[in-house]
C-alpha cells in the first residue's frame, strides 16, 4: 500500500509546521480491527521508529515502537493521556481528540485525526493528521522500451 501522509502542528503562539511524508506501508484486517503500519523515515525525525495506527469503530490508537516509544488514543470528544518516552526522557502527553474518523476499503482508504496536545498539562498546540492509503499504481513502460 501506498501511504500519503500529512500532518500539520499549530503551536500555541500561531505557528503552523507542516510534515508531508508518501511511503509503502501494511493494511490488515483482524477480528474487527484494521491496522496501519508504516516505517518512520529521516524526514519525520523518527527514523528507526515503527508506527501503527489501530483502528476499530470505538477509537484510532497510535503506537510507536523503535527510536521512540509512545501510544496515543484518539477518542472523540474523550481526552486521553499517555508517556511518551524519547531518547532523552518520557513526558506525559494529554491528548484531547476533537475527530477521529477512518474510512476504509479493500483499497484503501482515508484517516483523518485532529487534536490538542499538552505536555504535564500545559497546552502546546494543535496537531492533524490527514493520512490516504492507495494501492500502488503499475506504470506501464514507455514505448520502445
Amino acid at each position: 500500500m501506498i501511504i500519503s501522509i500529512r500532518g500539520v502542528q499549530t503551536l500555541e503562539e500561531g505557528q503552523e509546521d507542516v510534515m508531508e511524508l508518501v511511503t509503502q506501508g501494511i493494511l490488515r484486517q483482524e477480528d474487527g480491527e484494521l491496522s496501519l503500519t508504516y516505517l518512520e523515515s529521516e524526514l519525520t525525525g523518527l527514523e528507526g521508529t515503527t508506527t501503527t495506527f489501530h483502528i476499530t469503530p470505538e477509537r484510532i490508537t497510535l503506537h510507536r515502537e523503535g527510536t521512540l516509544n509512545s501510544e496515543m488514543i484518539f477518542q472523540e470528544g474523550q481526552k486521553h493521556f499517555s508517556l511518551y518516552e524519547t531518547p532523552y526522557g518520557g513526558l506525559m502527553l494529554g491528548v484531547n481528540t476533537h475527530r477521529a474518523k477512518a474510512d476504509f476499503g479493500e483499497d484503501g482508504g482515508n484517516l483523518s485525526i485532529r487534536y490538542a496536545l499538552e505536555v504535564d498539562s500545559q497546552p502546546i498546540g494543535e496537531n492533524a493528521f490527514e493520512i490516504r492509503v492507495t494501492e500502488p499504481q503499475l506504470v506501464p513502460p514507455a514505448p520502445g522500451q
